[in-house]
């Protein structure tokens, strides 16, 4: 069963409204607190090794030195990298029976398009191109990757207009779902893979295989009823992808208790996963402020960046 806060919701907009609604939320708050040098996404210049050049003084960082090349040639050369230059992004969106669960002010669902949102304007750019996956209990629908504004709104207004999982429909897994992406994406760059990771089929194995290649962000969205049971009295839960219905005191303190460990215990298998796939982690709730959370990883991940030493091309330095 689903709550709701009071007052109006992101859902209860017309489409169009929700979407500039959203689009100056994401624009305007981003864009004031990562304040222009640090607007993006990924924590600097890009990892693709393209060759090297002569060093630069005053433009280069001696971070990207090309020591091999340098002791070569006695002349200070850079390395050059090709990734941050024209950068594909894919997004995998969760849009699976459970992610319509909320019991704040949006839906798990509604955060995840938010979410989609933050990394179309984090990873905008000319040359730049975003396309999507949206994961469906039919199927998987696949949007094209493409440059622009326009194209971001295509997108986000697909996800916010998609229609409800049709009842009795094979369903597809969270794990094939990342292995059609991995097929798709062929060209190095970032997979953005948004959902709450609930699914009990075996996606960690996929999502190892998809960093292998590209740089991957695991966007986990939860909902605080998700994590604790409140004490509400007599209640029917139903499970979203299977239909499956209990009568739950919540007045039983010892059970609300046990559900609490459960909950935490899953998310800690979930994250314990994640971290072994090789993936950022980046966890949203409905009930926080998800602008801060995602300007808090960005930030996070640039500081990491700029405290790692340098990775050394193979020797020989130059293609």
């Amino acid at each position: 069963m689903t709550h709701r806060a009071a007052g109006t919701t992101v859902r209860q907009l017309a489409p169009e409204e929700r979407l500039r609604r959203l689009e100056l939320l994401v624009t305007r708050r981003l864009d004031g607190m990562l304040q222009g040098q640090y607007l993006g996404l990924l924590p600097g210049p890009g990892s693709e090794f393209a060759g090297s050049r002569e060093y630069r003084p005053g433009e280069d960082e001696v971070r990207w030195m090309d020591w091999a090349v340098t002791a070569r040639t006695n002349v200070p050369h850079v390395r050059e990298v090709d990734a941050d230059r024209e950068l594909t992004t894919w997004v995998l969106v969760d849009g699976s029976a459970s992610m319509d669960f909320g019991t704040a002010e949006v839906e798990k669902r509604e955060l995840a398009v938010a979410a989609v949102a933050a990394v179309g304007f984090l990873t905008a750019g000319a040359g730049n191109r975003l396309g999507a996956h949206v994961l469906r209990q039919d199927g998987v629908r696949r949007v094209p990757a493409r440059t622009g504004r326009v194209h971001l709104q295509a997108v986000l207004r697909d996800l916010l207009d998609a229609e409800r999982e049709p009842a009795g429909a094979e369903p597809v897994g969270l794990g094939t779902a990342i292995e059609g992406l991995q097929r798709t994406a062929i060209h190095r760059g970032l997979a953005v893979v948004v959902s709450d990771f609930l699914d009990e089929g075996e996606w960690e194995g996929p999502l190892k295989r998809l960093g292998a290649r590209h740089q991957v962000l695991a966007v986990e969205v939860t909902d605080p009823r998700e994590l604790e049971l409140p004490d509400v009295g007599l209640i029917t839960l139903v499970d979203p992808e299977t239909g499956r219905r209990r009568e739950v005191s919540t007045g039983n303190r010892k059970l609300r208790e046990r559900y609490a460990a459960a909950a935490r215990e899953q998310r800690r298998a979930v994250a314990d996963a994640l971290r072994r796939s090789g993936a950022d982690h980046l966890p949203l709730r409905t009930d926080r402020d998800w602008v801060a959370d995602i300007v808090r990883h960005v930030l996070s991940q640039r500081r990491r960046a700029a405290a790692a030493p340098a990775r050394r091309p193979p020797a020989g330095g130059g293609r």
